[in-house]
């Protein structure tokens, strides 16, 4: 199961399509600064075929169709962006997007405000977590059962435009209106990074768009500070983003020079990438976790820390995405995102999954995730399913394997002892409960700086006692015995929500997380194994 469903199900307004896990943006190739430039050819069957079809065919023609269809007989990864949807797919790549800064989430037909990103525009204004959003502007949306989309088109706009709400409050009697000057907000990359334990560090890196390297490298100068000598680089659920980003960052990871990836098309000749030498991780140890969601980019860095023996990689094989794409604009302001050439990591191998051509294909192809799991691969590492039995060699010849994607040098299975809290999670019923909680102690949640102070609230308002009572309310049959299949993991995640709705955030979810996650305390394990042997 998908670690993000379990604390990353809130919906925010920094929800953007994640579409461009590629490694370009428009008009730039980000393996380099230099524009690619790429000539109109001249009138071929092709496009003569289309302009037939254009003027001539009996119907109407949605000619985006046609195109889409088209391309999903080259590779999966080629796509045609309308002109609409442009904008919204580029927020994830270029880290930010403009609106009024909160996370929220809906309950019975009401925007619950979650978060409040700190500084941004509604920090600015006075909205708080726990806040009811009942207004926009003239529109009343409490109880009206208003999608998520609609509602983040009402709040987002442009930068300096302003936006009037009406919230309510748990602690008044009257509704509270505040005005917002919408503006940038910043999607970051690096949501998460603390001493995890004594000299290691623990970052979790979500994507790589164009401020991603200078978050890192601001979060390792902070955990360097606090003694940092080991690092565990989390990209799970890492579905890539920049390549130039990746490459940055990875020769942060490397004292001297080494290959970290080379790139090549039939049009486009080879080009290889080093990293620089003298990184500011470069003397630290180091382990990276990835699962089957980490991909493109994340899966560079993966494969470049396995090829060069570098450090653990631990967990789950990788998604298996070594295509590299070029953002074309199109004339109507709509995007063509085409495959332009292969990536490959430092052994030679390419980490790019088998692929047919045509839609039953594409289907097929992106529903590799669920094959994976019906074959057993997820809690076995004996069912791997190697697509290219080719030998390929690390520096010191350890034997790695391409063609589907980055196999870890520690493999952990997925956790189904979690299985059984699943139906809680996914009804809602945890997030639910977590909201009625916040409300009763909302002064006390708000008032939590740090980790410390988390564990001490908990420690003195544990949620778990009131839940029974709560899952009676609900119309739960018998509460006590689902709450006996999974009473430590129900206790944990209660937590983690509630730790979301605090200032705490993703940092006291993550936090709470680690603390049971298999992954994370193997390579606490192999780290601490590490630290033995260099002291003996």
């Amino acid at each position: 199961m998908n670690r993000n469903k379990f604390f990353k199900p809130i919906l925010t307004l920094a929800i953007v399509l994640l579409a461009l896990y590629t490694g370009v943006r428009l008009g730039k190739v980000f393996s380099d600064s230099r524009v690619l430039k790429l000539s109109m050819p001249e009138q071929n069957n092709l496009s003569a075929v289309m302009e037939y079809i254009s003027k001539f065919y009996v119907d109407s023609v949605n000619t985006e169709d046609v195109i889409v269809n088209i391309l999903k007989e080259l590779d999966p990864h080629s796509i045609y962006i309308p002109a609409s949807e442009l904008q919204k797919s580029n927020e994830h790549i270029e880290g930010n997007f403009e609106g009024i800064g909160v996370t929220f989430d809906m309950l019975d037909d009401t925007v619950v405000v979650i978060n409040v990103i700190p500084d941004g525009p509604s920090s600015r204004a006075g909205v708080s977590p726990g806040d009811r959003i009942i207004a926009v502007d003239d529109s009343v949306i409490a109880g009206r059962n208003i999608g998520n989309e609609k509602i983040m088109g009402l709040l987002r706009g442009k930068s300096g435009t302003k936006v009037r709400i009406e919230v309510r409050r748990v602690e008044l009697d009257e509704p509270v209106p505040i005005e917002i000057t919408r503006d940038k907000v910043p999607l970051k990359s690096i949501d998460v990074a603390y001493m995890i334990a004594p000299g290691t560090g623990y970052i979790r890196m979500t994507g790589f768009a164009q401020n991603t390297h200078s978050e890192f490298v601001e979060a390792v100068e902070k955990l360097h500070s606090e003694g940092m000598t080991n690092i565990i680089l989390d990209l799970r659920d890492n579905r890539g983003g920049l390549l130039d980003q990746a490459i940055k960052i990875t020769s942060e990871l490397f004292a001297d020079k080494k290959l970290i990836v080379y790139t090549e098309g039939r049009a486009i000749p080879r080009r290889n990438e080093y990293s620089k030498g003298k990184g500011k991780c470069g003397n630290d140890s180091l382990t990276v976790l990835i699962n089957e969601h980490s991909a493109s980019a994340s899966e560079i860095l993966a494969g470049a820390v396995q090829d060069n023996d570098r450090g653990t990689v631990i967990g789950r094989r990788s998604f298996g995405k070594g295509l590299v794409q070029q953002m074309i604009g199109l004339p109507d302001g709509a995007g063509l995102r085409l495959t332009i050439a292969r990536y490959y990591i430092p052994s030679g191998r390419s980490i790019q999954r088998h692929y047919e051509h045509g839609a039953s294909a594409y289907l097929e192809y992106y529903g590799d995730l669920d094959a994976r799991w019906e074959n057993g691969e997820y809690v076995n590492a004996d069912s791997v399913k190697l697509v290219d039995t080719t030998r390929y060699y690390t520096s010191k010849g350890r034997t790695v394997y391409g063609g589907g994607g980055v196999t870890p040098d520690v493999f952990v299975s997925l956790d189904t002892g979690n299985m059984p809290v699943s139906r809680a999670i996914n009804s809602r019923i945890l997030r639910d409960y977590a909201i009625a909680f916040g409300d009763r102690h909302r002064k006390e949640l708000n008032a939590i700086a740090d980790l410390e102070q988390m564990e001490r609230f908990f420690r003195k308002n544990n949620p778990f006692p009131e839940f029974n009572s709560y899952l009676k309310n609900r119309g739960v049959r018998d509460p006590d015995r689902e709450i006996s299949k999974s009473k430590l993991f129900l206790d944990r995640y209660l937590k983690v929500y509630i730790s979301q709705i605090s200032p705490m955030s993703d940092l006291g979810a993550t936090f709470l997380l680690n603390k049971f996650d298999m992954t994370v305390q193997k390579a606490l394990e192999i780290i601490n194994a590490q630290k033995t042997e260099d002291n003996v």
